[in-house]
């Protein structure tokens, strides 16, 4: 997927580095790398060193860097190759070809369409590999059927092409795709450790080495959900995306967050569950259910923004008790005095006077 140039040579992007990202990534994956520019008879030293490695570690195969290095490295290769499958098929991939097949899936009414379109796409622009969706029951499959022999850069072919479509989905729905398995069709590697952060499965045995064929499976009820994007979003996205491929995914932004704007920038309607969870493209199910797990609730929300609003509305304007209850979202004068002596045990007129915001 395209991204712009991302980090000065200046910045520092090792291990414990600015920003505490933990050296985790394999140099096997940086290597595949390097002999992609060996096979077009080029040398990655430039690239390297925008991603801050020495040449020197490449050949250190129990070395590894972080995933920001990784992001700037494949960036580099990415666009000095003008191939974004970096060396995997037998023709290469332009710049903004991924970008394309985001394009084609982002109109999609649910997450299931959305990734069978991918699937299908992705064909008409590779065919060493052809990716599949099936669901089994209540389990859904991702699956990769190698074509043709991918060679020495077959295990980072398969581990990117998962890493890749596992993180669109994640940001199509904008939270983590909870993964039940992934299988991978070879013995594990030295650096076999690193897949359960590059694959986080709940299950101890959930990444599986030595499988058919190279797959992700998760819960089937995700391939219900709708898009929580938009092209706009998707625009957006594009100009750094590859953190979706060297990243476990994290939400743009917690819910709690989401919902508190949407409440601040509408304070006078009466939000409820369902007008909140559309806009969110949620259930309201799903919106409860999701602010528990962040410790929060929809009545604490609300709360909270009503009540900085009508302190500020109290303090700094002389509008008359009902007109400031109206614009803190309550039907009634009563109901608003009713809750504002819960949060603060007065009555707002009396909270007004003790301000001295204003003269009495």
């Amino acid at each position: 997927m395209s991204t712009p140039a991302l980090v000065r040579a200046s910045q520092p992007l090792a291990t414990h580095a600015a920003g505490g990202h933990p050296a985790l990534t394999p140099m096997a994956f940086v290597q595949a790398i390097v002999q992609a520019y060996a096979q077009r008879g080029l040398s990655a030293e430039a690239a390297l060193q925008k991603a801050q490695i020495a040449p020197e570690r490449v050949a250190l195969a129990e070395a590894r860097i972080t995933a920001m290095q990784m992001e700037v490295l494949s960036d580099a290769a990415m666009r000095e190759l003008d191939d974004e499958a970096l060396g995997w098929f037998g023709r290469r991939l332009p710049w903004g070809s991924y970008g394309m097949l985001a394009r084609a899936s982002i109109s999609s009414a649910s997450l299931g369409l959305a990734l069978a379109r991918w699937c299908r796409h992705h064909g008409l622009l590779a065919d060493d590999i052809a990716l599949e969706l099936q669901t089994h029951g209540d389990t859904a499959e991702l699956a990769i059927s190698e074509q043709r022999p991918l060679g020495a850069m077959r295990e980072f072919c398969l581990v990117s092409v998962l890493r890749n479509i596992h993180g669109l989905a994640s940001w199509l729905i904008d939270a983590r795709l909870p993964l039940l398995e992934a299988g991978f069709p070879f013995a594990p590697p030295a650096h076999a450790d690193a897949y359960t952060v590059l694959f986080p499965v709940a299950a101890p045995t959930g990444v599986r080495f030595g499988a058919d064929r190279a797959h992700l499976r998760f819960d089937a009820r995700f391939l219900a959900l709708p898009l929580a994007r938009d092209e706009a979003a998707l625009q957006q996205m594009l100009q750094r995306a590859l953190p979706l491929t060297v990243r476990p995914y994290r939400r743009d932004r917690p819910l709690a967050q989401r919902v508190r704007r949407l409440l601040v920038a509408d304070a006078q309607s009466l939000h409820t569950a369902a007008t909140l969870a559309e806009q969110l493209h949620l259930s309201a199910r799903s919106l409860h259910r999701q602010l528990k797990d962040e410790g929060s609730s929809l009545q604490a929300l609300k709360d909270q923004v009503r009540r900085e609003r009508a302190l500020a509305l109290l303090q700094r304007t002389q509008q008359p008790i009902k007109r400031v209850a109206l614009a803190c979202g309550f039907a009634s004068e009563k109901s608003f005095m009713r809750a504002f002596r819960q949060w603060t045990g007065d009555t707002p007129a009396q909270y007004r006077r003790r301000s001295n915001a204003l003269p009495e």
